[in-house]
């Protein structure tokens, strides 16, 4: 898995870093088949305090992409929403591709 973490407007601090990582090992744990990983923190510029702070991801797995995005006025408050969707996404689309492959294993006997 590649995993790409970036900044836009602020700057990456290792603590950061490893907090995203140990946040998206709980994906990985339940799906192990994904190719690589593009996440993008950013700081907006908007008058409002209470959503500057944006998350996004893109996942890619076999066959499609996986994204989600979250806004909070705290990063580790958007880290989190943002793996909480990307985690139900993912358990999805493993749901999806086994029930594909059972039904084909089906087909075939």
């Amino acid at each position: 898995m590649n995993l790409t973490i970036s900044g836009h407007h602020l700057e990456v601090t290792p603590a950061l870093r490893s907090y995203v990582t140990s946040k998206l090992d709980r994906i990985t744990r339940h799906f192990d088949q994904l190719v690589d990983v593009k996440v993008l923190l950013s700081v907006e510029n908007q008058k409002e305090k209470d959503r500057r702070q944006r998350a996004e991801c893109r996942i890619g797995v076999k066959g499609s992409d996986l994204f989600a995005e979250s806004s909070h006025e705290d990063l580790y408050a958007a880290v989190d929403d943002l793996v909480d969707k990307l985690d139900r996404q993912v358990v999805r689309h493993k749901d999806k591709v086994q029930s594909h492959d059972r039904a084909a294993a089906k087909h075939l006997m």
